[in-house]
C-alpha cells in the first residue's frame, strides 16, 4: 500500500516532535587562547604585572566569546579518487578526509579596541615582532567551541576545532557617514580539525569530554559572567588599571544620564498623557451630541408626519 503523501499537518507533527527548528541566532563560541599567551606581553616586567596580565586577558578572553556577532561553523569533506574496471563507468573511491577552509567571525569592538588587541597578542605568541622569528607550534594553538542553542538557552549540539589560532586580523574601515555603526573585527581561523563533542572521537581527544558541567558554565558564562560579576570582580581586583575604572566610571554615569530620562518618563504618564486622554476623550462626547439631538429630532418629526398621513386617511375615508 502506498504510504500517504505529506500534509501541512504532517510537517507541524514532525516539527513539534524535533523540539522545532535551529535558529542561526542562537548560538555561543568558546575561544580557549594558548595558556602562555600573557607572558608574551611586552608591557609585562614583573611578576605582578603578569597577574595583572593574566587577568586582564581572561576578563577580555571573556568579552571577545560574548561579543563574537558572527561565526562560520566548519564542514568536513571526503577526498576521492576514481577507479575504473575496464570500460564501466568508474566509482569515486574514499581515499581520504580533510577540514579545508578556515573559520570566520566578527567580533563587536568596544571603545578600547580591546577584541582587536586580544587577537594582536594572540598572533604576537607565533610570531616576536621585534626578532621576526616564529614560536614552537605547541606556544600559539588554542581551541573554538561553537554550541547551537535551542529556544532556552540550551546546547543541543557543539563542536570543538583543536590546534587553532587568528592567521588573519582584518582591517577596519572608518568614515565619517558611518556615524550609527558600530566597529566590526573580521578574524579568520587557522585549525587542524574539528570533531563532534556529542558522539566523535579524535586523536588526543575522548568522546562526550566537554560536554560537562565545565563546559556548559562556559557557555552560560559568555552571556552572563561577563555581563556581572566577571566584570565587576575584575574592575575591583583591577581598580589600580586606568581602563577598568574609566569603564566603572561610564557606567556611573550612564545611569546618571538615564535617571532624569526615567523620571521624565513617569511624570509625563502621570500628568500630561492622561489629562490629553481625558480631554480628547471630553470632546469626542460633545462632537456625537449634536448627532444624537439630529437623530432625536428626526424621529419626532417622523412620528408627526405619520400621524397626519393618519388624519388625512381618514378624512377621505368620511
Amino acid at each position: 500500500m502506498a504510504e500517504k503523501q505529506p500534509t501541512i499537518q504532517n510537517f507541524i507533527a514532525s516539527m513539534n516532535r524535533s523540539g522545532g527548528f535551529a535558529r542561526t541566532n542562537r548560538y555561543a563560541v568558546v575561544i580557549s587562547p594558548p595558556r602562555g599567551l600573557a607572558l608574551f606581553d611586552s608591557s609585562v616586567n614583573s611578576l605582578s604585572d603578569v597577574l595583572i596580565s593574566q587577568d586582564y586577558l581572561k576578563t577580555t578572553n571573556r568579552q571577545v566569546n560574548l561579543h563574537c556577532s558572527a561565526v562560520s561553523m566548519p564542514g568536513h569533506d571526503l577526498q576521492a579518487k576514481e577507479q575504473q574496471h575496464g570500460s564501466a563507468p568508474g566509482r569515486q573511491i574514499v581515499q581520504s578526509h580533510d577540514y579545508e577552509g578556515t573559520i570566520a567571525a566578527t567580533f563587536y569592538l568596544d571603545s578600547h579596541l580591546r577584541e582587536r588587541h586580544f587577537f594582536e597578542q594572540w598572533q604576537r605568541s607565533a610570531v616576536n615582532t621585534q626578532t621576526h622569528k616564529a614560536n614552537y607550534y605547541d606556544d600559539y594553538i588554542g581551541t573554538m567551541d561553537i554550541y547551537q542553542l535551542d529556544g532556552n538557552g540550551e546546547i543541543t549540539y557543539g563542536i570543538k576545532a583543536t590546534e587553532v589560532y587568528p592567521t588573519l586580523i582584518a582591517g577596519i574601515e572608518y568614515a565619517y557617514a558611518n556615524s550609527n555603526q558600530i566597529a566590526t573585527q573580521v578574524v579568520q581561523f587557522q585549525y587542524r580539525q574539528w570533531y563532534n563533542l556529542t558522539s566523535d572521537e579524535i586523536t588526543g581527544y575522548s568522546s562526550r569530554l566537554d560536554l560537562s558541567q565545565e563546559s556548559t558554565n562556559a557557555v552560560t558564562g559568555v552571556a552572563s559572567d561577563l555581563a556581572q560579576s566577571s566584570i565587576e570582580s575584575s574592575a575591583s581586583s583591577l581598580s589600580g588599571t586606568s581602563l577598568f575604572s574609566s569603564f566603572k566610571a561610564e557606567q556611573k554615569r550612564q545611569e546618571q544620564l538615564r535617571k532624569p530620562e526615567i523620571s521624565k518618563a513617569s511624570s509625563l504618564s502621570g500628568t500630561s498623557l492622561f489629562s490629553n486622554a481625558k480631554s480628547e476623550q471630553k470632546r469626542q462626547e460633545q462632537l456625537r451630541t449634536p448627532e444624537i439631538d439630529r437623530q432625536d429630532s428626526s424621529r419626532r418629526a417622523g412620528i408627526k408626519e405619520a400621524k397626519r398621513q393618519e388624519q388625512l386617511r381618514s378624512t377621505t375615508s368620511n
